[in-house]
């Protein structure tokens, strides 16, 4: 069946987890692909008064996920503390990822998180007998990330999504390339706080045709059906163009807005989901879910139940990977409760 399994996995990675002013929960499903591309980040403690959250769902690989999973939290703290705007934060650690990924220690990382350790031997064999001379030993060892991209690390041809929301105070961020989606619970209406990057979308066809590639069946070049990520550094190659105006760009979206008391929940989910249920469908299926369910990996676990595809309907809506967070705003009447995990 291809990139597809016979059956589908249903197992399910989830978590519960809360503090004072919000509790979340999130799970993630393989489902028909043959692999697990998909990864999350889920801190209540970025710093003192900040949660963080991301969803990144990966193509042609896992590796780049996984890389935004493990440091664009990090980078985006250190841009914040250097700077105090969180927005610019925002902006500024969704390319960096692009440049560490290039880096010496970038590349080690994408192949570890890859499991493609064979392939990183044979690489490091023709890095030491490199002609271009040197001390080859201390560059092999010498892992730390580089401040831009090196010439000799082209970067990972595969990419990732990135949907990240930041919570601080009563302002909410939420920073995004690609067809993830943040959607905002506001009196039971869905507020759309991202755009998913499609080829098709006027400004971003504009971009890819005038950095000199092309949209065909709504495919950048007729392989990839987004038109951001982080990776995917084939589409990034163009040296008379800034990141920003490339091909494919990991530029994102940031949008901030005051969190209120008519704000209920948060969703941040990969198209898996949202190729299945619109962003108010999505939202008044949590809503019936909470009258009878109190543990949000719960609700987050019978969503994607709901939009797995049955068999007769392989290849299509529900077959994809799926990843969810459900972050729920307390009311200054509810008190924490034990965290649950599943």
């Amino acid at each position: 069946m291809g990139v597809y399994l016979s059956t589908p996995k249903t197992d399910k990675s989830s978590e519960d987890g809360e503090n004072d002013k919000l509790r979340f929960g999130l799970s993630s499903m393989q489902g028909w692909r043959s692999t697990m591309e998909d990864a999350h980040t889920a801190l209540l403690d970025l710093d003192k008064g900040a949660c963080f959250f991301g969803v990144f769902d990966g193509h042609g690989g896992k590796a780049v996920a996984k890389f935004c999973a493990k440091y664009l939290h990090a980078e985006t703290l250190k841009n914040d503390a250097a700077t105090g705007d969180m927005v610019e934060s925002l902006r500024k650690s969704f390319f960096r990822m692009d440049e560490m990924m290039q880096g010496q220690r970038g590349w080690r990382e994408i192949a570890l998180l890859g499991d493609k350790m064979h392939k990183l031997s044979g690489m490091i064999e023709t890095w030491i007998y490199s002609p271009r001379g040197g001390d080859a030993h201390n560059r092999v060892d010498d892992w730390a990330f580089e401040e831009g991209p090196h010439s000799d690390y082209p970067g990972p041809t595969e990419g990732s999504t990135a949907c990240v929301a930041v919570i601080r105070d009563n302002k909410l961020f939420v920073s995004n390339a690609g067809d993830s989606r943040c959607v905002l619970s506001r009196n039971r209406k869905a507020i759309d706080m991202s755009k998913d990057h499609k080829p098709d979308l006027a400004l971003e066809r504009e971009r890819i045709l005038e950095a000199g590639g092309f949209v065909h069946v709504g495919r950048v070049n007729g392989t990839l059906s987004l038109a951001r990520a982080i990776g995917d550094m084939e589409f990034k190659h163009n040296k008379f163009l800034p990141a920003e105006k490339q091909i494919v760009t990991c530029n994102p979206d940031v949008n901030v807005i005051d969190i209120t008391d008519e704000d209920e929940f948060l969703i941040l989910a990969c198209d898996g989901i949202w190729d299945c249920m619109t962003s108010q469908q999505l939202v008044d299926f949590i809503h019936e879910q909470l009258k009878t369910e109190t543990c949000l990996s719960g609700i987050c676990e019978k969503v994607m139940e709901h939009c797995l595809a049955p068999p007769s309907s392989v290849h299509g809506e529900g077959c994809d990977n799926m990843t969810m967070i459900l972050v729920q705003f307390k009311k200054p009447d509810q008190s924490p409760t034990a965290t649950s995990s599943s």
